[in-house]
């Protein structure tokens, strides 16, 4: 009997398993939202239980256990304490929440929103010095209260036959210095002062490496994936050109990624490997293979509707290289908005293209999002059910 385990390791190692794998929830960015989440459970006719989030920022639920079986998902997630889900004040009932999380970013609930949203930045102004860094109160990314019962979860999941997936601490070094600075500032400070900024981003990944070093001293030889993430799309282009990514990013990222792989190593059974998912939204296609030569071996999601991302070029191009998470059902329009049937097309399209030979694991674009129907929830399953087996 093939099970969720083997199904995704045989997908990764780009071999055809029985059906494509499945993912729901292992992840912040591979979820669905609150709203979305009870509604869903509602049309399934499951019963109503306390809501538990993966993410309080994004309002991701965490699913349970009851509809993680019955939608047949085959991966399981652990979601270290970080500043988005923990000591995140509760807004039930609240017209309004702000709060200061630990790396001194303000934060603002509105009793009407949907997400958090950041309206404060703690090194704010038109200029960034080396002492503005030195004297910030960065947190204590080794805390190992951050793991704190994730063991004994890991292991639970690997009995069920489940891989196991663990997020990381915090978002990428570029999104992580628009919330340290501001989008603007940042911006201009790669483009006038990337000597400083350069210390900025050493900074961050200094905390990055500190999390996944004490992470996986203990969670190694128990996790297959580790998540790591930063936004350098638009639907159209890049935020930054790829010069500058390569410039900044891409040896710090290289640095993160080969601690991150000799630390697998070092812990797991020498039958057993570990793989790097990186998330990356929008049209990235002139940096995947910068991804790929720094050791990227999933990315997430595949951005359907952004110019560069079509499935068919980006299987044909990389598909024996990098295996491809996400992209079944574009989560702008068609599922929120489109009917099941345009779901269903969809969804089928998509498959078409992404799923031959292996290296694919079905998920939305992104989160589903509050207003997306249960019944379009429904037809992408379905579509996958029918669709999905080699």
């Amino acid at each position: 009997m093939t099970t969720s385990r083997d199904r995704l390791i045989a997908a990764l190692e780009h071999r055809e398993p029985d059906r494509v794998p499945y993912d729901l929830g292992a992840t912040h960015v591979s979820g669905i939202h609150a709203i979305a989440y009870r509604n869903l459970r509602r049309h399934l006719t499951l019963p109503d239980l306390p809501l538990q989030l993966a993410d309080l920022y994004q309002q991701a639920a965490l699913p349970d256990a009851d509809i993680l079986e019955l939608l047949q998902v085959d991966t399981r997630g652990l979601f270290p304490l970080c500043s988005h889900n923990w000591h995140v004040p509760d807004t039930a009932g609240a017209t309004s929440v702000e709060h200061t999380d630990e790396w001194g970013f303000t934060q603002r609930f509105a009793g009407d929103s949907f997400w958090w949203s950041q309206t404060g930045w703690p090194l704010p102004g038109d200029s960034l010095t080396a002492d503005d860094i030195t004297k910030h109160q960065w947190p204590n990314a080794a805390l190992p209260e951050r793991i704190k019962g994730l063991r004994a979860q890991a292991e639970a999941f690997r009995a069920q036959g489940k891989v196991v997936v663990l997020k990381g601490l915090c978002a990428g070094m570029f999104e992580m210095g628009q919330r340290v600075r501001g989008m603007e500032n940042f911006l201009c400070d790669l483009m006038v002062d990337p000597s400083t900024t350069s210390l900025l981003l050493d900074k961050i990944n200094a905390l990055k490496m500190a999390f996944w070093e004490m992470a996986l001293n203990d969670l190694g030889d128990v996790v297959d994936i580790v998540v790591e993430n930063d936004d350098y799309g638009t639907q159209e282009s890049q935020l930054i050109p790829p010069e500058t990514f390569r410039e900044l990013f891409k040896p710090r990222l290289a640095e993160l990624f080969a601690l991150i792989k000799n630390k697998l190593r070092q812990r797991k059974p020498a039958h057993e490997r570990g793989w790097i998912f990186f998330h990356s939204c929008g049209n990235v296609r002139p940096i995947l293979p910068d991804f790929i030569e720094i050791g990227v071996d999933i990315l997430n999601p595949v951005h359907v509707n952004a110019a560069g991302m079509e499935p068919v070029a980006l299987k044909r191009d990389f598909g024996s290289a990098i295996t491809f998470w996400g992209g079944g059902v574009e989560t702008q329009n068609i599922l929120p908005r489109g009917t099941p049937q345009e779901v269903a097309d969809d969804v089928k399209r998509n498959l078409d293209a992404l799923m031959p030979g292996g290296g694919y694991v079905f998920n939305t674009v992104h989160n589903i999002q509050p207003e997306a129907p249960p019944a379009n929830i429904m037809a992408m399953w379905h579509t996958l059910q029918e669709y999905g087996q080699y």
